[in-house]
């Protein structure tokens, strides 16, 4: 599977109706505390300064560096990329069933993909419910072998999975410890607003820069 796409939902099998970690997933809400919906919220209500990126809105926060992924053809924010200290968080967002949830579905595809790349994966509670944790090996620029410690939070809401991809000294941290709690807040705080049109699960979906957030192209 792709970084940016997720494989189209085909439901849930039998293996994964008896999974624990189905079970930890609807064990309770999950995103009581968020992210959230943008009908469960009133952004009016308050003066806090946010980011509108069209489908997703968020809100930044003190020492917070932001990096964009662009598509260069069309210019769509593909993902959101925030870096705190020596800790980043990669958001990215996707279509899902408004009557299914299909965090499994995504987790299973998410862990077979991480096998493919030699990646050791686990799966552990985490503050959204079930958790992924994967050490990647990759090769340093000086050709030196490493291992990057990454953490995947998968948060379903009407219509739309949202994942944190958590890497550097907060991927390899546990629950929501010092490292993790700026980060944490921030997945916490985000708003989803999914476009009305049809959109097949699985389906990334594409979000835009605020004005003058992008360099203009010649």
């Amino acid at each position: 599977m792709a970084d940016d796409e997720l494989e189209e939902f085909d439901g849930f099998t039998a293996d994964m109706l008896v999974d624990k970690w189905v079970d930890l997933d609807l064990s309770r809400d999950w995103r009581e505390d968020g992210p959230f919906d943008i009908s469960e919220v009133d952004l009016d209500a308050d003066d806090v300064d946010r980011l509108d990126f069209g489908a997703v809105i968020i809100t930044p926060f003190e020492r917070m560096k932001l990096q964009l992924n662009v598509d260069n053809r069309t210019q769509a924010v593909q993902a959101i990329i925030v870096t705190l200290g020596k800790s980043m968080l990669d958001l990215t967002l996707f279509a899902a069933p408004r009557a299914a949830n299909m965090i499994a579905e995504v987790r299973t595809k998410v862990m077979e993909s991480g096998e493919a790349a030699d990646a050791y994966t686990e799966l552990a509670p985490g503050p959204f419910g079930t958790e992924i944790r994967q050490d990647v090996p990759v090769t340093l620029p000086d050709g030196k072998k490493s291992v990057q410690h990454i953490r995947i939070w998968l948060v379903q809401g009407p219509g739309w999975l949202l994942r944190g991809t958590v890497m550097g000294e907060a991927g390899a941290s546990e629950g929501v410890d010092s490292v993790t709690e700026d980060l944490y807040d921030f997945f916490c705080n985000v708003v989803v607003s999914r476009p009305e049109r049809p959109l097949a699960p699985g389906s990334p979906i594409p979000m835009t820069a605020p004005e003058g957030l992008l360099p203009k192209q010649r």
